[in-house]
């Protein structure tokens, strides 16, 4: 048995399925049934993609009502529960603050510009009945970018799983969902990043199958006269979350996993009672640079 890689792009990111073998053309079958499962839910809900579900049900907003097909309603039940789950903090109408921030450019937007942004954020008033949703206010939009990623590793390692691979992971863009542990039964080696040392490692996490996720301030940001702005927006403010640099988490699913990082550094003080009642292995580094994990991380 031998361990194949195999790299591709989707996402916006690097990405690879590993998997265990005793040869590489099989090993290459399996790895592109998965790939096409990530490329086909890239196609499906990217926001990107005009003829998307996405797009289709952004631009009916202010009009009439979407029907969606059964996976889709399925995600848009999860974002109702993780929107209530999180006290509206994890909010998929929160993508439209990307109008306001340009994480290329080190300039902040105007309160005015936030505030106009901010009102089109009100996932309470999206109509969701019958298999339809309706968005009701013009401008608005709706984004699976906060947990899109991990639910297509979940999908992936579905098909895989379904193929009878045991022993393996796919990662994409370190959304991680793990199949089984290496074939010689000893478990894979993450390495999470230093949030402020690329080229460092706070710590090497060894995991057997589960999933692996982590969000941080340092993916997407800018500092500004010794303050740091990254991505991750609170939906009230429209402004970054400064708390943590980075949270990382393990669950059973990349969906849950990521979900939990997401809504973490968006609670900040408030996230690590969220991690412990979600009941998931975290490690969490805040704004001094301080290490948080609970027990049951593995190190």
């Amino acid at each position: 048995m031998q361990i194949f890689r195999f790299p591709f792009k989707a996402m916006a990111c690097t990405c690879e399925v590993v998997l265990a073998q005793t040869e590489v053309s099989k090993a290459q079958l399996l790895a592109n049934k998965a790939i096409s499962e990530v490329q086909r839910i890239e196609e499906k809900y990217s926001r990107y993609r005009n003829e998307s579900i996405v797009s289709q049900i952004n631009q009916a907003a202010g009009a009439n009502a979407i029907q969606v097909d059964a996976e889709t309603w399925t995600l848009l039940q999860y974002a109702d529960t993780l929107y209530r789950s999180s006290e509206g903090m994890f909010d998929i109408t929160a993508g439209i603050l990307r109008r306001a921030w340009n994480f290329s450019l080190p300039t902040l937007p105007s309160e005015l510009e936030l505030q106009s942004v901010c009102a089109l954020i009100d996932w309470d008033s999206v109509e969701l009945q019958n298999q339809e949703i309706r968005l009701p206010k013009p401008g608005m939009e709706i984004d699976f970018g906060g947990f899109g990623k991990e639910y297509a590793a979940d999908r992936a390692a579905l098909i895989l799983t379904e193929n009878g691979i045991d022993s393996g992971y796919v990662n994409l863009g370190g959304d991680i969902r793990i199949l089984g542990p290496k074939p010689d039964g000893q478990a894979w080696q993450f390495g999470i990043q230093d949030p402020r040392h690329i080229d460092q490692l706070v710590a090497t996490i060894p995991i057997e199958r589960g999933a692996l996720a982590t969000s941080g301030d340092y993916q997407r940001y800018f500092d500004l006269d010794g303050q740091r702005y990254c991505h991750i927006l609170d939906p009230y403010t429209g402004r970054p979350v400064q708390h943590w640099r980075s949270i990382t988490v393990m669950a059973p699913l990349a969906t849950m996993a990521g979900s939990c990082t997401t809504i973490g550094m968006l609670l900040q003080t408030e996230a690590l009672d969220f991690l412990e009642k979600a009941n998931v292995r975290f490690l969490a580094i805040d704004y001094q640079g301080r290490l948080h994990k609970n027990s049951s991380m593995p190190s």
